[in-house]
């Protein structure tokens, strides 16, 4: 990994470097077009293990149970609004589940936009329902810092969706970028665990709602 400062080869490269730097070394992917760059920054850049999915409703449920049984972010890269809207319902699940998925989707060159080209869609709309950070990046030089906050935002518990164009993906950028060290969860007040308690010693049938970190190993 270059040092902080020195030029990558492209901002797509510096895109993965500045993931494995946060901790996030597994990517799910599907092939296609607008993504190029980032997939061959996929094989280009030691330590990121790239799984190819055939469509991104694989990736996307292949990635929250990833989340969820390492507790780690997982990436997905996506190819356009098609790409990004074959994973809407499990990336619904994720949402649901507060499991920590960074999305990558690739859109079409800048240039390119104003012509409508094939498979155009607007995917800020797709991925706003399921998505709890969304942003799109028209910067090679901001690329890794919203790559790192997009993972800080997934570590918080949620889905994070990036949207970046072919064009920014090749441009030359410097750097890397570190997502903040999340803080801890905030633990419950006594008070709060002992009114609980009180509830569920009372006669009649009883329940608990569970859900992120509760529902793991250690939780349990």
């Amino acid at each position: 990994m270059p040092p902080r400062g020195r030029a990558a080869v492209n901002a797509a490269e510096g895109l993965v470097r500045s993931a494995l730097a946060a901790g996030v070394d597994r990517c799910f992917a599907q092939p296609g077009i607008a993504e190029l760059p980032l997939l061959a920054a996929l094989d280009t850049v030691p330590g990121m293990r790239a799984t190819l999915g055939l469509c991104g409703g694989v990736c996307a449920a292949a990635a929250d149970g990833y989340a969820r049984m390492s507790g780690r972010p997982a990436l997905t890269l996506l190819p356009l609004g098609p790409g990004f809207a074959s994973g809407i319902a499990n990336f619904h699940n994720a949402r649901r589940a507060r499991s920590p998925v960074l999305n990558v989707v690739g859109e079409h060159a800048s240039w390119h936009r104003a012509a409508d080209p094939l498979l155009a869609l607007d995917i800020a709309s797709l991925a706003r329902p399921v998505s709890s950070w969304l942003a799109r990046c028209d910067s090679a030089e901001t690329l890794a810092e919203a790559a790192a906050e997009a993972i800080a935002a997934a570590r918080r518990g949620g889905v994070a969706t990036l949207i970046v164009p072919h064009d920014v993906q090749l441009a030359p950028a410097t750097g890397l970028a570190r997502p903040p060290r999340p803080a801890p969860p905030p633990a419950p007040s006594a008070p709060a665990v002992e009114a609980a308690a009180a509830l569920l010693r009372r006669p009649g049938p009883a329940a608990l709602y569970l859900g992120g970190a509760g529902l793991g190993v250690r939780g349990l």
